[in-house]
């Protein structure tokens, strides 16, 4: 199986030489022994002479990864906060390893957002085939800096283009008094903007603004973490590995007085018409994703999500409207499929569908 993963790499990377900076004891060592030489490995005896180490480098000389194994004091999670804090160092790819369970760590790391965490022993070909997939991943993801110039391969076909612009333009037009009615009762409901905006991942892992009409407390973003317990997505049953990407608040306390009746109705997505008529998104395709989760979904089985077109509508939205029992799981593989299998009439009756569910109150 490794002999199979490492042939896999070699022809996917065409023979780059991947450079890991690792720290560790003996127990993790033997993951060491079993990287191809594909990988060059630099050993390093402890967390300051890696610190040294990247100090000495250039933008063009950084590692590709960082391996460490987690120390009993856990100091390594200082070390990559401060890590996070350096804009040159912060994309660096991280991952984790320790020979023992520790509920603290495993969610330090998730804070950290550390790429991949693994408890030894573990198979380890499903690391180089993970180490493979996040390299390939880091070099087409847009950086931030570089959004503006970032050119994105996919493009939405010709057809689907001039049909989402003449349903948008349309749409606008004949919702123009429901627009403009619904701003101005956002505006006397609470304090904040009309409009709320955010980057939002899209195809091809394109960020973008994405515009909608402010159903929650002008501070919403911030009290996100306070209530994570109330993610319908999440399970005990999650590790780090599996936890998961997606969050919606089950009876969000953060949604307005009138943010619930638009959010019934879905009026809130109106504004969304703008994105697509500046190209951002269709009318059908996979929802766009706020970073933090987009950041998540970089696994082989899922990242194909990112190759379909992002749109206001799509067959998750259409098959899980109402429902309070659908899975993470469930949601992904819908992603997937329409990635796959999108056509104008695949995308013609995702609409239709559409109109008589955004009537019913969701359960959430």
């Amino acid at each position: 199986m490794i002999s199979q993963t490492v042939k896999q790499i070699n022809h996917e990377t065409k023979s780059l030489k991947l450079s890991v900076a690792y720290m560790g004891t003996e127990k993790s060592a033997y993951i060491l022994k079993e990287l191809p030489s594909l990988f060059y490995v630099s050993e390093y005896s402890s967390l300051e002479e890696i610190r040294n180490y990247l100090n000495n480098q250039s933008i063009l000389t950084l590692p590709d990864i960082i391996l460490i194994e987690i120390d009993a004091e856990g100091q390594c999670f200082n070390f990559i906060e401060n890590l996070k804090k350096n804009p040159m160092w912060r994309e660096l790819i991280i991952v984790l390893v320790t020979t023992a369970k520790n509920k603290e760590w495993k969610s330090l790391a998730l804070h950290l957002k550390v790429h991949d965490y693994y408890i030894i022993p573990f198979p380890v070909d499903h690391l180089l085939e993970r180490l493979n997939f996040l390299v390939r991943f880091k070099l087409v993801k847009p950086q931030l800096s570089v959004l503006e110039e970032a050119n994105v391969i996919y493009k939405i076909p010709r057809g689907k283009k001039i049909f989402d612009i003449i349903v948008s333009v349309t749409a606008i037009i004949l919702l123009s008094p429901i627009l403009f009615i619904t701003a101005l009762i956002i505006k006397l409901d609470s304090k904040g903007p009309i409009v709320y905006k955010s980057k939002r991942v899209g195809t091809g892992y394109r960020i973008f603004n994405f515009y909608k009409f402010r159903s929650m407390r002008f501070d919403a973003d911030k009290q996100l973490d306070e209530l994570s317990n109330l993610n319908k997505y999440n399970s005990r049953e999650h590790s780090l590995a599996k936890t998961s990407a997606f969050v919606k608040l089950i009876d969000d306390p953060r949604i307005t007085r009138f943010g619930h009746l638009i959010r019934k109705t879905s009026i809130d997505e109106l504004p969304q018409l703008f994105n697509v008529l500046r190209g951002d998104m269709s009318l059908v395709g996979n929802r766009p994703l706020p970073l933090y989760e987009a950041e998540m979904l970089t696994s082989n089985e899922w990242s194909m999500r990112f190759m379909g077109p992002a749109g206001v509508t799509g067959l998750w939205q259409i098959k899980s409207r109402g429902k309070r029992d659908i899975t993470e799981r469930e949601r992904k593989k819908f992603d997937n499929f329409y990635a796959s299998k999108y056509s104008f009439w695949f995308d013609l009756e995702i609409l239709v569908k559409t109109i008589p569910v955004i009537l019913h109150k969701e359960k959430n």
